[in-house]
């Protein structure tokens, strides 16, 4: 009996991993495919009988890629300024665009990556620490309001490191852990089950 045990718990230590992995995949794949993929197929199946699976997603990726190419030659540049432009005037997208653009610039770039550091900070009350990103300095007003240099400090969710809340905190009271963002972040999303190498 308790080998079974033994073959059971190994066993699902090895295939619950796998099938999470498989089954967020999956649901990446049915959402992204439906965006473009559910229509065009509609018409497909009506018209010729068939349909083909993953069709939004090879759509997706070819304007992905055909937008990279037209941005990047200068008649493309001055096309998407004015489609910017045009776009930035309809009243509620102004209000949105901007910040969803600069987040995944954060995001993607390299550069100027959006988590900074990982940290930790005593929140939230005293003794109780959290693992959080360094996104920003904190802004002029708030420093001056309070008379102290303060930092923003993303705060994760587990499982997702993407959830979470932006607390400010003061520098000094900041400890900066020396682990690199991908540790911080598989910390964050096992739970504290992974730890950072020793």
């Amino acid at each position: 009996m308790l080998r079974i045990k033994h073959y059971f718990a190994t066993g699902l230590l090895i295939t619950l991993p796998v099938f999470l992995t498989c089954y967020l995949l999956y649901i990446i794949f049915v959402f992204i495919d439906g965006i473009w993929g559910k229509a065009l197929n509609f018409y497909l199946k009506k018209y010729l009988g068939f349909s083909i699976p993953g069709l939004g997603i090879m759509i997706g990726l070819v304007t992905i890629l055909a937008v990279g190419f037209i941005a990047t030659n200068l008649l493309g540049k001055k096309l998407l300024k004015l489609f910017e432009g045009w776009f930035l005037k309809i009243p509620f997208i102004r209000k949105i665009y901007p910040a969803a653009r600069q987040i995944v610039d954060s995001l993607i770039s390299r550069k100027s990556p959006a988590f900074k550091k990982v940290v930790l900070v005593e929140y939230p009350s005293r003794g109780i620490w959290s693992i959080g990103f360094i996104t920003n300095d904190s802004f002029r007003e708030a420093n001056e309001k309070l008379g102290q240099e303060l930092v923003h400090v993303f705060i994760a969710t587990t499982p997702s490191p993407l959830t979470g809340f932006l607390i400010l905190v003061p520098k000094r009271d900041i400890k900066v852990l020396d682990i690199s963002i991908e540790e911080g972040i598989k910390l964050i999303v096992s739970g504290g089950i992974v730890k950072p190498a020793d």
